[in-house]
């Protein structure tokens, strides 16, 4: 029965966004199920009609039993872009490499975001952790600065809703809607989905910003990185739309279009 609208799965640990998405969900006539530590009841396994909002080790856990695929932009997704919207060099490394600079960088993690995305002053402040392979795949970029900064969730190529999040690294959401750099972002946003929207989900969240380099050259707006819409933050965006983005992110593994086939990473 496809035009069911289903039920939302949500880990244990509560958060702000689970919360809203929950609410949004039964408004649509929507169950919605927290499920226990580490597995899916029998009563929803098999069911076809499942989607999910947590993080991504329970996810990757509990992926197959729900039926659900997860869609996630290419872990190297930012290191591909054209420097016109990126504004700053962007590498793909290792971990092991990281921890080898001698310079100031800023250092992201893999999606699992299994360490703090940040400027490191060397190597040696990048994180140790044992569950973190030498060879872990990193990204390592060029230091620069953010005046504002804005999460958008897209659907279909185009943006359903957003927030900012945070304005010179400080955390302030504020709705996207009545923004003073609204037309801003969203001109910005369709020239990047115009150009790359092929590279991505077809249901995913994407960071820009307001940046300012170091060495004083003028504000230019940039992509501060992508994220998988079902272990994001909605902030002060929408959140009707940002289940609507969930919904196709994080759904049922039978009706995933072909596009997104390659971003399901083996869950699909």
């Amino acid at each position: 029965m496809d035009d069911d609208p289903g039920f939302l799965a949500l880990t244990r640990h509560r958060t702000t966004t689970g919360q809203l998405l929950a609410d949004a969900a039964r408004r649509r006539g929507m169950a919605v199920r927290t499920l226990p530590g580490g597995r899916v009841p029998p009563e929803l396994r098999g069911r076809r009609d499942a989607h999910y909002f947590g993080g991504p080790r329970y996810g990757a856990a509990v992926a197959g039993d729900l039926g659900v695929a997860l869609l996630a932009p290419p872990d190297a997704w930012l290191t591909t872009l054209p420097y016109e919207f990126t504004g700053r060099r962007i590498t793909a490394a290792t971990l092991a490499e990281a921890r080898a600079l001698t310079r100031p960088a800023f250092v992201k993690p893999p999606s699992d975001k299994s360490f703090t995305a940040a400027v490191y002053p060397d190597g040696g402040a990048v994180p140790h952790t044992a569950r973190l392979a030498p060879g872990t795949p990193v990204q390592i970029a060029e230091p620069v600065h953010f005046a504002a900064e804005f999460r958008l969730f897209v659907l279909d190529g185009a943006v359903r809703t957003g927030s900012q999040y945070a304005r010179h690294g400080v955390p302030r959401a504020a709705p996207l809607d009545g923004h003073p750099h609204r037309e801003a972002v969203h001109a910005f946003a369709r020239r990047l989905l115009d150009a790359c929207g092929g590279t991505l989900p077809s249901a995913v969240v994407v960071d820009v910003g307001l940046m300012r380099r170091p060495d004083g050259g003028e504000p230019r707006w940039a992509v501060v990185e992508a994220n998988m819409a079902w272990f994001s933050n909605a902030y002060a965006a929408d959140p009707e739309r940002v289940l609507d983005v969930v919904l196709r992110a994080a759904g049922p593994r039978h009706r995933v279009e072909p596009r997104d086939l390659a971003f399901t990473g083996g869950t699909g």
